[in-house]
Parts: structure tokens; sequence; C-alpha cells
């Protein structure tokens, strides 16, 4: 059977002392009893309005249904009622192979109505990237969201044994564009 132990503040910091987990930038007051604090970045991705049906199979791909926006500090993305976007952490989280872990939203930002990632919240072990956040607005108002903020929180869990490291299609994940990666063009 597989047992997993969620890791606690003391485990956690034993982990980023030995290099098992590592996080960049590390910000120490955001460790807390189970999980560690992680900040909304500057990239967003939102709906292309007027897509029509979208298939749902392996091969669609999100970026072809989205543009990026790019936040600048001191700003905010606003979010109407009933939308979903895509940001990104501001840290990178890199895990060894007997480490996992759930992307977790915070109930403070949840009272508002704020799903912070609606679905797929397991990471694998392995990975190394930041995270790509599904967030949806439950409200009725719409939601102002600010970079820097610490959005979500990280839950760190000991598998039992070595796992084989993630591969797959967003072990490098960002939310930019291939094409906009390799020319430094930003979108704002």
């Amino acid at each position: 059977s597989i047992t997993m132990t969620v890791l606690s503040h003391s485990e956690i910091l034993k982990c980023l002392n030995d290099g098992s987990i590592k996080v960049t930038p590390l910000d120490r007051s955001a460790i807390g009893p189970s999980s560690i604090d992680l900040t909304l970045g500057n990239t967003f991705r939102q709906y292309k309005m007027g897509q029509g049906i979208v298939r749902v199979t392996e091969d669609t791909d999100y970026k072809t249904l989205t543009e990026v926006v790019h936040i600048k500090d001191g700003e905010q993305y606003i979010l109407p009622p009933g939308q979903t976007c895509l940001s990104i952490t501001k840290e990178t989280i890199e895990l060894s192979g007997s480490i996992c872990g759930l992307l977790e939203g915070r109930s403070r930002f949840a009272r508002l109505g704020l799903f912070v990632h609606i679905t797929a919240g397991f990471m694998q072990p392995g990975i190394k990237n930041a995270q790509v956040l599904e967030i949806y607005n439950a409200s009725p108002n719409c939601l102002a969201l600010v970079p820097g903020t610490k959005i979500c929180q990280f839950v760190f869990m000991e598998m039992k044994g070595e796992s084989v490291i993630y591969k797959g299609k967003f072990a490098h994940q960002t939310l930019e564009d291939d094409e906009e990666k390799q020319n430094g063009n930003k979108k704002e």
C-alpha cells in the first residue's frame, strides 16, 4: 500500500535544508504549520470570448483559447463574476523523487468567492516549475487580483518509496507562448 505523510513546519524546514524541497525565491515567513504560502505573479492568461464550442480532448491547447496579459507591480487584474483566468506563482518549486504535494487555495480568499486552483492540484514528485493557477470567480462581484499577494499554499507530502520523476507535458510550465519566450516579446 502507498502511504503519504503531510510534512509539518519542522519537516518542511529540514527538507529545505537538505535540498529535497527547493523554493525560489524563499520567504521563510510564508512557511506555515504544514504548508508554504505562494505569491501571485504578474502574468495572466485571459480567455478569448466567442470561441464557440471547444472540444475537450488530449490535443486541445489552452494557449489557442487564451491571450497573455502582463500586469505591472502595483496594478491589478480584474476578474469578472463567473469568469476564469490563469496565472502563475512567482516562486518555483523543485521537489525530490520522494516528495509530492498539493496546491491549495487559502480560506481568506475562498470566503470572497475566489477559487485559486479549480482542479489538478496534485503536484508530481520531481517537478521543477512555477505553479500555474486556474483561478475562478464564483462571487457576484468583480475581484481585483493583485500580483505579490500570498494567494495560495503548497502542502508537501512524503511518499513511501522513490518515484519516477515527472516528465509530462507541464514539467517546465510557463504561461508564455513559445514564440514569445523565444523572441522576448511581452503583450501589455
